[in-house]
């Protein structure tokens, strides 16, 4: 997980990508922090672990509690992540003793990944009518 989240954390801006039969995804993030910086995404495979996004998102200062962050893509295969740079420093932190985040994180399937996530352990299939997603932020610090 580390791997994928650096990558993330290096993001300096998400554009949302351009296309004529997107579809809707929703993703509905629960127990967020207030403050900082929150990135969104959604990659295809082939950019899984780089900087290139199909769509994302910053959201500057978010509030405490809920969000629903909007994102148009065409359908197929995605994987999701959000990184909340609560302390707005600019870097993803981690554990200097075991390289787990500290920084807040969402993804599918968290609870169960070990180690850094491959494409396959965090994809979603966005159908031609869109998606709902929901995704608990999860916090170490």
């Amino acid at each position: 997980m580390r791997r994928l989240l650096i990558v993330t954390a290096s993001l300096a801006g998400l554009g949302t990508a351009a296309a004529a039969q997107a579809a809707p995804v929703e993703i509905d993030l629960s127990g967020l922090r207030a403050g900082g910086r929150l990135y969104v995404q959604l990659q295809t495979r082939e950019q899984f672990m780089g900087s290139a996004r199909a769509a994302g998102q910053v959201v500057n200062a978010p509030a405490a509690g809920s969000l629903a962050v909007a994102l148009d893509v065409p359908p197929g295969e995605y994987a999701a992540t959000v990184w909340h740079d609560d302390n707005n420093n600019g870097r993803f932190d981690v554990d200097p003793t075991n390289g787990m985040p500290l920084d807040g994180v969402a993804m599918p399937n968290l609870a169960t990944l070990r180690a850094a996530p491959t494409f396959d352990q965090v994809k979603l299939t966005v159908p031609a009518e869109g998606m709902k997603l929901p995704m608990a932020l999860h916090y170490s610090r």
